[in-house]
């Protein structure tokens, strides 16, 4: 399970909309390079290549060496886990307001 910190660092890498498109084109095509990656999106490729390397701290992407080209794919992990923790957050904060508003219908005052 992703801790806050972990969760951090997915958040904000995928705060920005190029870093979710370059996330989104790796999902459609499976991996790729920044060259290609730069020539589906309205950035430059040292653009992309600064993209890729939040998107790697973050744990959200793999870099593998073929030859002189460097092929990123997605890591769907931290994706996994960071939706657990919030999912987690989300079901104790529905668990409070359901107390909360059973406290609010009750008779009989706390």
């Amino acid at each position: 399970m992703a801790t806050a910190g972990g969760a951090e660092a997915v958040i904000v890498a995928l705060a920005d909309p190029t870093r979710r498109a370059v996330l989104d084109l790796l999902v459609d095509h499976g991996d790729g390079t920044a060259t290609t990656l730069a020539g589906e999106l309205p950035v430059s490729r040292p653009a992309v290549i600064k993209h890729l390397g939040v998107l790697d701290r973050a744990g959200l992407v793999e870099a593998r060496r073929r030859g002189r080209e460097v092929r990123y794919s997605v890591r769907p992990e931290p994706l996994v886990e960071t939706a657990e923790w919030m999912e987690g957050i989300a079901a104790r904060w529905d668990a409070r307001l359901t107390a909360l508003k059973r406290l609010a219908e009750s008779d009989h005052p706390a």
